[in-house]
């Protein structure tokens, strides 16, 4: 594989991710949520009962940072705090109705977004797209964990 290569495709992930994010930040100023809190809400929603130090860890925050903004989070109704049945010291975040319409609504914009990005490419070549996207996912994921 040829540098060249390698740089092209560094450029080309680097505007697509970005476009990408500012679409989906454009889409959030409908709402009263900001991208952090979005990013914290969808940790909320895939990992029912997360605590605020695993959300901080996985946002790369501080406790302090992450506490206030699941305090946000909490006054806009989209997600509550439940003490740890089991360890009464351990308080753990759950995801509400109200915070999983949120997040799939801006998902289903997202994925409009992609649509018609992708309108005129052919359905093979989207299959073979998509084939590489989840290997380089897969590949990351194994790097990553």
């Amino acid at each position: 594989m040829s540098d060249q290569i390698i740089e092209d495709m560094e450029f080309y992930l680097r505007y697509v991710a970005g476009g990408v994010k500012d679409k989906g930040r454009e889409i959030l100023e409908n709402y009263e949520i900001t991208p952090p809190q979005f990013v914290a809400l969808q940790w909320v929603s895939d990992e029912m009962g997360i605590t605020i130090g695993t959300i901080s860890s996985k946002m790369h925050l501080a406790h302090s940072t992450t506490t206030d903004m699941i305090d946000r989070l909490e006054k806009l109704g989209v997600v509550e705090r439940k003490k740890d049945e089991t360890d009464r010291r351990v308080v753990r975040v759950y995801i509400l109705p109200e915070g999983e319409k949120v997040i799939r609504e801006v998902i289903d914009k997202r994925r409009a977004y992609l649509k018609d990005l992708f309108h005129e490419v052919d359905e093979e070549e989207l299959q073979e797209f998509r084939t590489l996207m989840k290997h380089v996912y897969e590949k990351m994921s194994k790097l990553t964990n």
